[in-house]
């Protein structure tokens, strides 16, 4: 029998290589069973890249509200407003720089979507009410719902009712003193403002002097 050379390899070493190979296929079927049934494997520590990755839902923005008029809307607002009489759109100008002799009430006098506004158009050297005038939201814009345009007048918001005071003058008195007021309460019914009560207040001339000049002493 022909002897074997030193680079062959004998039957032996084959068998051992066979069970070596062999066991490195058990042990990669093993490996690839407890990825497949998610035992201890790369699969706990996250998933794989191809599994797709739900994202958390996005919290929605807040939608922007939209902001109420300013002072200079509330001028502009009034000054293009067909309703406001002439003489009053005349005598609203700046008393200084850009400030405008308008005072601005912002709430619900009339239960509408937004917030009423109340205006109020005075006058810059001594605060006479010209004219005084309600803005309700209707159909996305601002509409004038009510006004008065009999100086001294002025309008506010009491409790959910609109309050407006006219002051009354007799000849001769002074803007300071004024002989009497009268009070009315409005409340908005339906698609407008009716009177819910009146009240006139009559001032004492004595009181004061009522803001008349004394007589001169001899």
């Amino acid at each position: 029998m022909r002897g074997l050379g030193t680079g062959a390899i004998r039957p032996r070493e084959v068998l051992k290589a066979a069970m070596a190979a062999a066991a490195v296929v058990a042990a990669l079927g093993l490996f690839v069973s407890a990825c497949a049934t998610g035992g201890t494997g790369a699969r706990d520590e996250g998933p794989a890249a191809h599994d797709p990755v739900v994202a958390g839902a996005a919290t929605p923005s807040a939608s922007p509200t939209k902001k109420e008029p300013t002072r200079l809307d509330v001028v502009n607002m009034v000054k293009d407003d067909p309703k406001v009489a002439k003489a009053v759109k005349d005598d609203l100008k700046p008393c200084v720089a850009d400030e405008y002799p308008v005072d601005v009430s912002y709430g619900d006098v009339t239960g509408g979507t937004a917030n009423d506004i109340v205006v109020n158009v005075m006058t810059c050297s001594d605060a006479v009410g010209l004219g005084s005038y309600v803005y309700r939201m209707e159909n996305h814009k601002y509409e004038n719902v009510f006004r008065a345009e009999e100086p001294p007048v002025y309008a506010e918001i009491d409790r959910g009712d609109l309050v407006v005071t006219q002051q009354m003058y007799e000849k001769g008195d002074p803007v300071s003193y004024p002989s009497s007021e009268e009070v009315i309460t409005y409340r908005w019914t339906a698609s407008h403002f009716a009177v819910v009560s009146s009240t006139r207040n009559v001032y004492s001339n004595a009181v004061g002097n009522g803001g008349k000049s004394a007589p001169a002493g001899n």
